[in-house]
């Protein structure tokens, strides 16, 4: 296990900083927050020009055939950069179990169109009430002989306004076994019946609710098979936990940073505030946690390439990012003074997203329970 990053993926990383920091600077993300799309157009196009759509796809399907933790290098930067738009969604959430267990039709025809960069993907799951298990999901599928119809409500569905597909996943019969009957679907967004309407949040991060009425989808339109679900479902918690946490590590390390500056520059009473033991503290308390979960989601994400069982380490890596993100964040602004709350400063930025991160994929209380499950308590 070396975590050392090769020449390739040193070259990704400056890459992708080099290449956010000049095309999506802070005062672009303050702008797409307030935004009707909540993403640039010009900018999704240039990434998949990039090669990051496809980055780990097949060659067959434009990728280029790079593996998890080059994605969470990627994933790192995009963090540390806050960058806007669907790319989690699209990637993280979809493109991966339909690259996992779409069939050779379904990954030909939606894994190419991502890559290229022609079509936003999005993952509808939660509903109201919150939860992953199969008794959380009301959405139901129901075969009337030529096809499933779906009807239900899906919450907080990221950047639903401007996808194109979703995978939506469905209750298509309580006593299916132990998969609970779920079944996860591709749904064109523009489909008959689908209304999507957008959620005002704190963070302007283009959240949805999306309503399904009679909305009709064929046979083909399964991802892997009908009542098994829970696996597509699974493997989905597993690799887009990672990558968010791979996200969030990339912004701590932002706000690590830029407070770090900050605290070195400051000049209080004829010397920087950074001289302050209480300011060495929290800056150091800030470091050991960041440092810490930089390597629980490199651990986590390379158990997975081995193949290796690794839901424990994953949760320990999405409790730890949601607690870390949380006090970075409030040390930050706590030495930066008021001024790092304001919508004006860059240090809110980051603040803003602070329970987006956290609830995506499960709060910190999920991932408890998980890692407790997995102890035999």
């Amino acid at each position: 296990m070396d975590f050392e990053l090769s020449e390739q993926q040193n070259m990704l990383k400056t890459m992708a900083r080099d290449f956010l920091s000049v095309e999506c600077n802070k005062v672009k993300v303050r702008d797409l927050e307030e935004s009707d799309t909540n993403y640039d157009p010009k900018m999704w196009s240039k990434m998949a020009e990039l090669g990051w759509l496809g980055l780990i796809f097949p060659e067959q399907y434009g990728g280029t055939g790079a593996d998890l933790l080059d994605l969470v290098i990627l994933m790192e930067e995009m963090g540390r950069n806050i960058t806007p738009g669907p790319f989690f969604a699209t990637v993280a959430l979809c493109a991966i179990p339909i690259m996992k267990f779409g069939n050779k039709r379904q990954q030909a025809n939606y894994l190419t169109s991502i890559a290229e960069g022609k079509s936003i993907w999005s993952l509808a799951i939660e509903e109201r009430h919150g939860g992953y298990e199969a008794s959380h999901i009301n959405c139901s599928a129901d075969y009337d002989g030529k096809h499933f119809v779906i009807n239900g409500e899906k919450m907080f569905v990221p950047y639903a306004h401007i996808a194109d597909y979703f995978l939506v996943v469905c209750n298509t019969g309580k006593d299916a076994g132990g998969d609970g009957g779920l079944t996860t679907f591709i749904v064109k967004a523009k489909s008959r019946g689908v209304k999507i309407e957008k959620i005002s949040t704190f963070a302007g991060d283009g959240q949805c609710r999306v309503r399904f009425r009679n909305v009709k989808v064929s046979r083909s339109d399964v991802l892997g098979r009908i009542n098994s679900g829970r696996k597509v479902l699974d493997m989905i918690m597993q690799w887009g936990t990672v990558l968010k946490c791979a996200e969030v590590s990339g912004a701590c390390q932002a706000v690590l940073e830029m407070t770090n500056n900050y605290a070195k520059e400051r000049i209080q009473f004829d010397k920087p505030i950074g001289s302050l033991m209480v300011i060495q503290h929290q800056l150091v308390d800030m470091f050991t946690d960041i440092e810490g979960l930089q390597y629980l989601v490199y651990y986590a994400a390379w158990l997975l390439t081995q193949g290796v069982k690794a839901d424990v380490q994953i949760s320990i890596a999405k409790a730890k990012a949601n607690k870390v993100y949380q006090r970075a964040c409030i040390d930050g602004v706590k030495i930066h003074g008021a001024i790092g709350f304001t919508m004006d400063h860059d240090l809110g930025c980051y603040f803003r997203r602070i329970k987006t991160a956290e609830f995506m994929l499960g709060d910190t209380s999920l991932h408890l329970e998980k890692i407790a499950s997995g102890l035999g308590l």
